[in-house]
């Protein structure tokens, strides 16, 4: 696979970057005791977790969106997700490491996600997670898959879109990434349902593992070194 050699990487946050399920399932079963119902297993809420919050609430109550007992339930799952925002989530391995070492050579990186500020930055802050950008859901008027997010980041770190990649788990990353101009890639370790299929979206690159994404992004390390 020859791919020209981004200037920088932009990553979609849940599923992508960092690990969320754990933290988001506790929230989901937290909503599912509060209804007095039994707790779901950990696969099947991690499948839905990169549909937001109200999707969630679906799976879990069956409340369908556009009603007030949604709207509660909803309410009542990100105040659970918000006490314990980083309690078990964690950067993918081995993109830990290699973020690391991107960080070190002060290659542009970032975020953009449809996840609120008020539940990202403490969760950036836990996992000392310092992107040169990052736009959250609320932080434009729009948000994926409409491109202007991605375009706002690629500006602010002083790149042109065509320069980028953005890697992202969920089709609308993919729609997102090719509507702004960038190199899209899907990832198939990330939060998919069993009825997806990632390689069927439109992107430019797909990495089944984070292990095969870690493997391709070291080969544009400046220097030589694991």
């Amino acid at each position: 696979m020859i791919t020209p050699m981004p200037e920088a990487i932009l990553f979609d946050l849940d599923g992508t970057l960092v690990d969320t399920a754990p933290d988001l399932a506790q929230a989901t079963n937290a909503l599912r005791l509060h209804h007095g119902l039994t707790p779901l297993p950990f696969e099947q809420i991690r499948s839905q977790v990169s549909n937001g919050g109200s999707a969630l609430v679906i799976l879990a109550t069956g409340l369908e969106s556009g009603t007030d007992e949604h709207n509660i339930a909803r309410q009542y799952l990100l105040d659970a997700y918000e006490q314990a925002v980083a309690v078990h989530s964690q950067v993918f391995k081995p993109l830990d490491q290699w973020l690391i070492r991107w960080h070190s050579e002060a290659r542009p990186w970032g975020i953009v996600t449809n996840k609120p500020r008020r539940y990202t930055l403490p969760l950036l802050d836990a996992l000392a997670l310092e992107p040169g950008a990052l736009l959250c859901a609320d932080d434009l008027s729009v948000r994926k898959p409409a491109p202007e997010p991605l375009w706002e980041a690629a500006r602010r770190l002083n790149v042109a879109p065509e320069a980028c990649w953005y890697v992202g788990d969920h089709v609308r990353d993919i729609e997102a990434a090719k509507a702004a101009g960038m190199t899209a890639v899907a990832v198939g370790y990330g939060y998919i349902s069993e009825e997806d299929d990632y390689q069927q979206w439109p992107a430019d690159i797909w990495f089944e593992t984070c292990d095969a994404l870690v493997d391709a992004l070291k080969g544009f390390y400046h220097s030589p070194g694991v």
